[in-house]
């Protein structure tokens, strides 16, 4: 079995993808000559050619609305905007078209098309190449949004959502493109080559959308993160010694909400851990829910670890990301209560 990183497990979806169906066209900002600014699309124009792979102009809302073309004809258009931080142009396109096509034609049409981005911090790209705009999209009907945090979910979760009559938001972590990150900036780079979940199987496979994953069991408390986080939470309590349950979520929407709630009436105890500012975060979803379904079963109160209500400060990079020492602080809060 072949071991990828991210980028190549990712490169390797579109391709399985395309070749199986020549309904699935690729499109984008550097995405097809150049093969995209951090190579997920590499080498699908010299395969496909310039009708299947293609390069599009600076403009993310004429992205979107060209894809939402595209996908009321039947094509399956999986486009990609370079940074989460400017897709904001096509929100407008992504809310009221994109999301409203089933419900506004009453279910005749069906919109499936894929959003890909790079999401989130740790790379130094300051206030304009680090957010993580997530929650902006799960508050929207009518969309899914998926996460991926290793290069055998990337693989198959992308599968998954191109497959998918609906559309997709898909947020890639940058930081861990090339190899896990345990928030610790000052330590060697791990390439991915040394962690399992790098063995990506060739040819077709999905994983589901709306089933979170136990990346490690236990029985004193529950951490519900996503993304670069389950990397940075599997340190961190690993770290303190503590015998908790770490839940990827790996999709947003749909919630797996019978894993959360599951594990969470086990463990009493509940830690949320994500990137984005803290004010409406999807952390903020995420307690509440466990609020209303696990409440007699928690034996303190829900926390949360996130990042500030500040844009990305480059000069701050590692006190703003949620690391090892915020991680810590909020694990002993949790764990004394």
């Amino acid at each position: 079995m072949p071991t990828m990183n991210m980028i190549q497990a990712l490169n390797d979806a579109h391709k399985v993808a395309m070749r199986a169906d020549p309904d699935v066209v690729v499109f984008g900002e550097d995405a097809g000559y150049f093969g995209g600014v951090f190579r997920v699309t590499e080498g699908l124009q010299k395969e496909f050619g310039k009708t299947r792979a293609f390069d599009a102009p600076i403009s993310e809302g004429g992205i979107v609305a060209a894809a939402v073309g595209m996908a009321a004809y039947g094509l399956k258009p999986l486009i990609e905007i370079q940074f989460a931080d400017y897709i904001y142009p096509g929100y407008d396109q992504i809310v009221s078209e994109v999301a409203k096509m089933r419900y506004r034609t009453g279910g005749e049409w069906t919109m499936p098309m894929v959003i890909r981005t790079p999401y989130g911090g740790g790379i130094f790209g300051g206030q304009t190449h680090s957010q993580s705009p997530e929650s902006l999209f799960t508050h929207i009907a009518g969309l899914k949004v998926v996460v991926p945090s290793t290069p055998y979910d990337a693989k198959g979760l992308l599968l998954a959502a191109i497959e998918d009559p609906d559309p997709v938001i898909f947020f890639e972590p940058k930081r861990i493109y090339n190899g896990p990150f345990d928030g610790h900036h000052d330590r060697p780079v791990t390439p991915w080559a040394k962690h399992p979940a790098s063995d990506v199987p060739e040819g077709h496979y999905t994983v589901p959308l709306g089933k979170g994953a136990i990346v490690r069991e236990g029985a004193e408390l529950t951490v519900l993160t996503y993304g670069t986080m389950v990397h940075v939470s599997l340190a961190a309590v690993e770290e303190q010694g503590i015998d908790a349950e770490v839940i990827d979520l790996r999709t947003l929407v749909p919630l797996d909400m019978q894993t959360i709630a599951k594990s969470v009436e086990k463990t009493g105890r509940c830690l949320v851990v994500m990137e984005a500012p803290r004010t409406s975060g999807f952390a903020s979803e995420l307690v509440t829910l466990v609020q209303e379904r696990c409440f007699y079963h928690l034996e303190a109160p829900v926390e949360r670890v996130t990042g500030w209500d500040t844009p990305y400060p480059h000069a701050y990079e590692w006190a703003y990301f949620p690391g090892p020492k915020r991680m810590k602080r909020a694990l002993e809060k949790v764990m004394a209560d």
